[in-house]
């Protein structure tokens, strides 16, 4: 879908949305359009109780520039959200037949005309990503029909505005695809084939095979994927746009367990389909690594993305084993369906043998737990540090990547400590969010910021979200590219 920005409206064919806000919806709100339709607009505002309100379309026909056309009228609320807008917009019109729509904000810029073109741009970039490249026998209304978006009013600076966003949407849509993608497409090997273009942008590409993994002496990660035919990978992608190599970088760790099923602590057979999403952290962090090269993101930024198969085949990891991390702590398995903290401990010790940052964030579909804490509405968020958690807090609200920062201590960390072994890679079934992070949390080295971010609720969405459809939402992107941009790039 092509998206532009134009001083007037085309004279091709289209569809025409108006942008209006509750206090612009009779007068001026709608001098775009001629008397005529702007009875006709009222009237259906009426008719739909349509008030203005951000996220809100009304629909209607009407006569403008001497064509009768497909009008609308799009809210943005009080607070001017020009994103919900066009994701509606899209929403509404994707497959409606309708191949141009054309929005104009005029009445309701402001005074930052590109920064409003550009949100909108944003919303109706990420509302209108589709995977329907399995669907060979879609039916002809059911394919997106919308070909082009061209914006108005939004003034000379959108396309330089609309880039950067544009480079971010790149990100979010990369991630939803590799989360979409069903396992028998994306496993470990080709998580990594995907992620090979970014070197085209500036990205420096390492991968590490499970023999470089074994000398190093992985024995957490390399365990859960003993069980599989398809090797485990440690991918790890670098973007360093400050032109100083001596800088250290900040980490981004993502969870990649590509299929879960549980191994030989199998998951019940219902909705295990859903677990080739189980990736969603480490596909969140190949996204984010995307959109800052695209934007060229003046910071050094190491994303690692530790990528496994659970299965449970007669090599399997069994409960009651014990295995040796990268950092020597040993570990007794209690649970192979725990497996995620496994990959994690491991790729988090690699990292800051290797390259000594002073923060990482991690991200992980970790544990069921925290949907039953959060339901779909939050991210959980455990951090050593105060200052960093307000930081990543900060950025998802202004992102809508939303966090909820949860507990840490003492008396959790208890619940972990195995008799035969350093640890155990389950606690009780109560408070089983905070055992996880408290477990990841003995890997962190002692002066090192860290942030454990469980999306376990977050990736996959039943039901269509304001800037996305029913599937994966592509959480995290935004961010990590919020939290770099406040954070790393502007201190």
């Amino acid at each position: 879908m092509r998206i532009s920005f134009a001083d007037s409206r085309p004279a091709h064919p289209h569809a025409l949305a108006i942008a209006v806000a509750p206090a612009t919806l009779s007068g001026a709100g709608l001098a775009a359009l001629p008397e005529a339709a702007q009875a006709l607009a009222r009237a259906a505002a009426q008719a739909s109780r349509f008030d203005g309100e951000k996220g809100a379309v009304v629909e209607f026909y009407g006569e403008t520039d001497a064509a009768h056309r497909r009008l609308l009228l799009a809210g943005i609320g009080a607070k001017s959200d020009f994103e919900r807008a066009g994701a509606a917009l899209v929403a509404k019109l994707l497959t409606s037949g309708e191949k141009t729509l054309v929005v104009d904000i005029s009445a309701v810029a402001g005074d930052k005309p590109a920064e409003a073109a550009a949100h909108l741009a944003f919303g109706a970039a990420l509302r209108g990503w589709r995977h329907d490249i399995y669907r060979t026998k879609l039916d002809a209304k059911q394919r997106p029909s919308l070909e082009e978006i061209v914006i108005v009013g939004g003034g000379a600076d959108a396309p330089t505005l609309w880039a950067d966003r544009e480079a971010v949407a790149e990100g979010v849509m990369f991630t939803r695809t590799l989360i979409t993608e069903p396992a028998n497409i994306l496993y470990p090997e080709s998580f990594v084939e995907r992620c090979r273009p970014l070197a085209d942008l500036g990205v420096k590409i390492e991968v590490l095979d499970p023999e470089a993994m074994a000398k190093l002496g992985m024995g957490a990660l390399l365990g859960v994927a003993q069980g599989s035919v398809r090797p485990a990978q440690l991918l790890v992608m670098t973007w360093n746009g400050t032109g100083n190599d001596s800088e250290p970088p900040i980490a981004f760790v993502g969870k990649g367990v590509t299929f879960d099923t549980g191994g030989i602590s199998l998951k019940p057979p219902a909705g295990m389909e859903d677990m080739k999403w189980d990736m969603g952290g480490a596909g969140a962090v190949a996204g984010a690594m995307k959109a800052l090269a695209l934007r060229k993101a003046k910071a050094h930024v190491i994303g690692v993305c530790g990528l496994v198969e659970n299965m449970p085949d007669g090599n399997a990891q069994r409960p009651g084993d014990v295995v040796t991390s990268m950092s020597g702590q040993t570990i007794e398995v209690i649970n192979t369906d725990a497996e995620g903290r496994l990959v994690l401990c491991d790729a988090l010790t690699w990292v800051q043998k290797t390259h000594k940052p002073k923060t990482i964030v991690d991200l992980a579909t970790l544990t069921g737990a925290m949907i039953i804490s959060l339901g779909f509405e939050y991210g959980g968020m455990f951090a050593n540090d105060d200052e960093l958690a307000g930081q990543l807090l900060a950025a998802g609200s202004d992102v809508g990547d939303k966090l909820w920062r949860m507990p840490l201590g003492d008396p959790y960390d208890k619940l972990i400590d195995s008799p035969i072994a350093d640890m155990k890679n389950v606690g009780p079934r109560e408070g089983g969010s905070i055992t996880a992070a408290q477990f990841l949390k003995r890997f962190i080295d002692d002066g090192v910021r860290w942030a454990h971010l469980d999306i376990a609720g977050m990736v996959w969405a039943s039901k269509p979200g304001a800037t996305w459809d029913k599937g994966a939402t592509g959480y995290g992107v935004r961010l990590l590219d919020r939290f770099v941009e406040q954070n790393i790039e502007k201190r």
